[in-house]
């Protein structure tokens, strides 16, 4: 197969990615479940924006207050600049946010913003965002889009990626010719036991960088949420309380029913709070108390959160619902500049699998689809300069598939090489990060 640009990853850097190239180019875009099975769709609070100049400010400290100052300074600001770009973009392919009666954009408030500046659409802004990318990716004749279809490994010449070899719904093997490729393969949550992300996103691109030496940035750097849904035994992803519960009033309470916390603390912060509660009372998990949001307000803007509640027998408008902290976003991954380049030449990682600085050490709410838009235009935009000079060249004759046939046998060395480097580079934490860190792993 030939391709000019393989993308891998059907989540909304993946798909504004492939959009902000040329249409004269042929895209392949593989992603590894259904189209709809990344956690893009998942996100429910929001996205942040630059609502006004005045905000700026305000905006950069509180991402750089939550990362602990480790930041990259230059990648947040380019992220609080494009942020307006990003907005009008996707107004132009139909997302629909939040409005006010005279029409201009609703914001809310999430944990550790100084402000409203969040936009929003009901509790599903992810889905809102990410399926109208996909209408308009669809509609492209350059892109094609092929589901059930897993990236195994990056062809490569000296430091130069030339392509990959795929596996196809039918489990056959494949490689492709590509100028250049995009590694947006999503997070890591497949790797913990309690997660909010999908169970196949397991760090597949990581693995690939860690053979191919290619550069890796804070892969330790994991954020966990501090509420997602209590469900004992649960095996599936946690279905995640979105922070704009909290951001709109709602209560944490230990087994005592009183509060115990700021809840609009940034998310590890929080989430070491909960952990010190829970082995305060003895318990698994925490409660939180969303009465204190009206009715009304609780059926407009969190009717996903009510419905889950509801059929996990809690009536919101009522009592309180138990939650836990989970797994939930990697800050770390593969190294890139603010090109989105990694230290290969003619690859790139854009979305949650990159890391561009923006995060440091902890993620402020709402950033995540916000960066990883930014970040993948940006790398559109390289590309597009350097298409004259980058001809495809021939892959390997004799590129032996062999240690990808036993395919079982291959994941789970991915799996443990990942979790291998991970581990790694925790021990350089302190004991009660380490803790936290570890009882989620699998």
């Amino acid at each position: 197969m030939e391709t000019d640009i393989l993308i891998v990853g059907s989540g909304c850097s993946g798909l504004y990615c492939a959009l902000c190239l040329p249409p004269s180019l042929q895209i392949t875009i593989l992603t590894k479940s259904d189209r709809e099975s990344n956690d893009s769709f998942l996100a429910q609070g929001g996205m942040c924006t630059l609502k006004a100049e005045s905000d700026y400010g305000c905006y950069f400290e509180d991402t750089l207050r939550a990362g602990h100052y480790e930041n990259d300074k230059t990648s947040v600001e380019l992220m609080i600049r494009s942020s307006r770009n990003v907005v009008r973009d996707l107004v132009a392919y139909g997302v629909d946010f939040q409005r006010e009666e005279d029409g201009s954009f609703a914001y809310t408030r999430e944990g550790g913003h100084s402000e409203k500046r969040i936009l929003f659409h009901k509790d599903v802004t992810g889905r809102e965002i990410t399926s109208k990318l996909l209408t308009q990716v669809q509609k492209r004749q350059n892109i094609t889009l092929l589901e059930h279809t897993e990236l195994l490994d990056i062809i490569s010449r000296g430091n130069t990626c030339l392509g990959a070899v795929i596996r196809n719904p039918e489990g056959d093997l494949q490689t492709v010719s590509s100028s250049f490729t995009v590694l947006a393969t999503g997070g890591i949550g497949g790797l913990f036991r309690h997660s909010t992300n999908f169970r196949h996103l397991t760090g597949d691109a990581l693995a690939i960088a860690i053979r191919h030496r290619i550069a890796l940035k804070n892969i330790n750097y994991i954020q966990i949420h501090p509420t997602t849904f209590y469900s004992p035994g649960n095996k599936d992803r946690s279905f995640l309380i979105s922070e704009s519960v909290r951001g709109e009033g709602a209560k944490l309470y230990g087994k005592d029913m009183k509060r115990f916390v700021n809840e609009l603390l940034p998310r590890d912060q929080l989430t070491a709070a909960i952990y010190e509660q829970m082995k305060k009372d003895g318990s698994d998990f925490v409660w939180e108390d969303l009465r204190t949001i009206p009715p009304e307000e609780l059926n407009s803007h969190f009717p996903n959160i009510v419905a889950h509640c509801s059929k996990m027998g809690y009536d919101v408008t009522k009592e309180c619902i138990p939650v836990v902290p989970s797994q939930h976003y990697f800050m770390g991954g593969i190294q890139v500049n603010h090109q989105s380049r990694t230290s290969m030449s003619r690859l790139y990682a854009v979305g949650e699998t990159a890391c561009n600085g923006v995060h440091g050490k902890n993620r402020l709410a709402s950033n995540s689809l916000l960066e990883s838009l930014v970040f993948a235009g940006r790398a559109a935009k390289d590309m597009t300069k350097d298409l004259k000079t980058v001809k495809k060249e021939s892959l390997p004759a004799d590129l032996p598939l062999s240690p990808y046939e036993n395919y079982e046998a291959f994941r789970e060395h991915e799996k443990n090489a990942v979790l291998k480097a991970i581990e790694k580079a925790e021990k350089e934490n302190t004991a009660e990060e380490k803790s936290a860190f570890l009882t989620n792993l699998v």
